[in-house]
C-alpha cells in the first residue's frame, strides 16, 4: 500500500460540518461590507518579493523570519506567497490607476502564508477579511472602518467581548524624532533588554513597546509617549476619530503602546481585542498609512484599511455557542418506474422555493434509500412510489424531532418543509 500524504504542517482542511460557521462569518461579513459600499478585489496569492519588502519594511518579523519566499528556476525571479493583503491591493491600485476617478473602497478575502509557530489561533495558512479605502484623508473614514467592525461584531453576536483600542502614531517626521528619543530612553536601560529588543532597538525601537515580556512592562511604561509629541495636524486628526467614535457610542480605549507591526502606518492605529482567546487576543487590526501608495511609485494618495482573521474570530464564535449549519432539509427516495422519472423533476421544484434537497441517487432498496437519508442529516424524508407519482402526491416523514409521517399534494410539500 502506498505511503498516505498529510498536508503541511500548520495548513489545515476545513471539512464539511465545519465549514458552515465559515460560511455564515462569510456571508455575514459580505452584507456588512456592501452595506458600507465597499467592493471586492481579488489579488494574486504570489506576488513578486521586494513587493512584500518595500510595502511591510525590510526589519520586520513577517520579511525577516516568516515569508514563504524563493526564486523561480525558470527566469530568477523572487517571489513570495503574500504574508497579508494589504501590499498586493496597493500595488493592484497603482497599475490599474484605480482612483484617476476619484476615492475607492475595496475590500477582500482569502489565504495569507506565513512560516511561523503553530499554536492555536496562529497557522502558517491563514485566512483574512481585509479592507481598504483609497483617496480619503480625514478621520471620517478611519472611523467608518471601526464603525463598519463594531456592527460586524454586533451581527456576529460577538459585541460583548470585543473590545477597541486606538492610538496615533503621528506623520513620518513626527514618528522619527520619536524613534530617536525611543532609542536614547532603552540604551539607558539595556540592561533590562531581551533578545528580541536589542535587535530591534536600532531597527524598529517603536516594536520594543508592543513587547509581551513581563520583565520588561514596567521599563516600557515608563517610555517617552508619541502621543504627548504630536504635531498639530497629527492631533487633530486624531481628536476628529475620537471625537467620531463617541459620536457614534463605539466605547474605546487609547492605549499608547499600541504601534502595530508593519512599517507603513501613520496616524491612526486600532485593534479589536477579546480576554476569550488566551494569547491570540486580536481579532482585526488596521490603520491609516497615507504614504504606502507613494512609496510603491503610484501617485500620492491617503489610504486606511484594516485585517481580520478568520479563524480567530470563528474560534471566539465557537467560545461563545454561536451556531451555523448545513443541514438538509430533505432527502427524496423512490420506488417504481413512474416514480422514477417523476422524482426529478419533484426535487427540482423543491429546490425552486428554496428546500435544499439531496434526490437519493445509486437505486436499491427502499429500506437502504431510508438508511441513506437517515445518515445525510435531513431535517425529512420525502418518499414517491407510483402510486403517489399518479395523484400528485408524496409522503413527507420527519427524521429529527417529534411530528407524525403525512401524505400531501407535491404542491404544499416546500411550505411544509420550510415551515417546519
Amino acid at each position: 500500500m502506498a505511503e498516505k500524504i498529510q498536508s503541511v504542517k500548520g495548513m489545515y482542511d476545513i471539512l464539511p460540518g465545519e465549514s458552515a460557521l465559515w460560511l455564515k462569518l462569510e456571508d455575514i461579513a459580505r452584507r456588512v461590507l456592501s452595506q458600507y459600499g465597499y467592493r471586492n478585489i481579488r489579488t494574486p496569492i504570489v506576488e513578486p518579493t521586494a513587493l512584500f519588502v518595500r510595502a511591510v519594511g525590510e526589519h520586520t518579523d513577517i520579511v525577516e523570519k516568516e515569508m514563504f519566499a524563493w526564486e523561480d528556476a525558470l527566469n530568477g525571479h523572487k517571489l513570495a506567497l503574500r504574508p497579508e493583503g494589504t501590499a498586493g491591493v496597493v500595488r493592484a491600485v497603482i497599475e490599474h490607476n484605480m482612483v484617476y476617478n476619484g476615492p475607492v473602497r475595496l475590500w477582500y478575502t482569502g489565504p495569507m502564508f506565513r512560516h511561523e509557530n503553530v499554536q492555536k489561533g496562529r497557522q502558517r495558512q491563514f485566512t483574512q477579511i481585509g479592507v481598504e479605502a483609497f483617496g480619503f484623508d480625514g478621520p471620517d473614514v478611519d472611523a467608518e472602518q471601526i464603525i463598519l467592525l463594531a456592527r460586524l461584531w454586533r451581527e456576529l453576536g460577538l459585541a460583548d467581548v470585543a473590545a477597541l483600542q486606538i492610538n496615533t502614531i503621528g506623520d513620518l517626521d513626527e514618528r522619527a524624532a520619536y524613534r530617536q528619543e525611543l532609542i536614547s530612553y532603552f540604551e539607558r536601560h539595556a540592561e533590562l533588554l531581551d533578545g528580541d529588543a536589542r535587535r530591534r532597538l536600532h531597527a524598529n525601537p517603536l516594536r520594543i513597546l508592543d513587547s509581551k515580556n513581563p520583565a520588561m512592562q514596567e521599563m516600557i511604561d515608563g517610555a517617552p509617549r508619541l502621543l504627548d509629541q504630536l504635531g498639530s495636524d497629527s492631533r487633530a486628526h486624531f481628536d476628529g476619530l475620537c471625537r467620531l467614535l463617541d459620536d457614534a457610542g463605539v466605547a474605546y480605549q487609547i492605549n499608547t503602546r499600541l504601534v502595530r507591526g508593519l512599517d507603513y502606518y501613520n496616524r491612526s492605529v486600532f485593534e479589536w481585542v477579546t480576554d476569550r482567546l488566551g494569547a491570540q487576543g486580536t481579532i482585526a487590526a488596521g490603520g491609516r498609512y497615507d504614504g504606502l501608495v507613494a512609496q510603491m511609485g503610484g501617485r500620492p494618495a491617503p489610504a486606511v484599511g484594516f485585517g481580520l482573521g478568520m479563524e480567530r474570530v470563528l474560534l471566539l464564535m465557537k467560545e461563545l455557542g454561536v451556531a451555523a449549519s448545513d443541514e438538509l432539509d430533505a432527502y427524496l427516495v423512490y420506488s417504481g418506474e413512474a416514480a422514477s422519472r417523476q422524482a426529478p423533476r419533484l426535487a427540482e421544484a423543491l429546490r425552486d422555493a428554496g428546500v435544499r434537497v439531496i434526490l437519493h441517487s445509486g437505486g436499491g432498496k427502499f429500506a437502504n434509500q431510508m438508511k441513506r437519508a437517515d445518515a445525510a442529516g435531513a431535517a425529512f424524508a420525502v418518499i414517491l412510489g407510483d402510486d403517489e407519482a399518479s395523484q400528485g402526491s408524496a409522503t413527507l416523514k420527519p427524521l429529527r424531532g417529534q411530528g407524525e409521517q403525512r401524505t400531501l399534494a407535491q404542491a404544499e410539500l416546500a411550505a411544509a418543509i420550510l415551515g417546519r
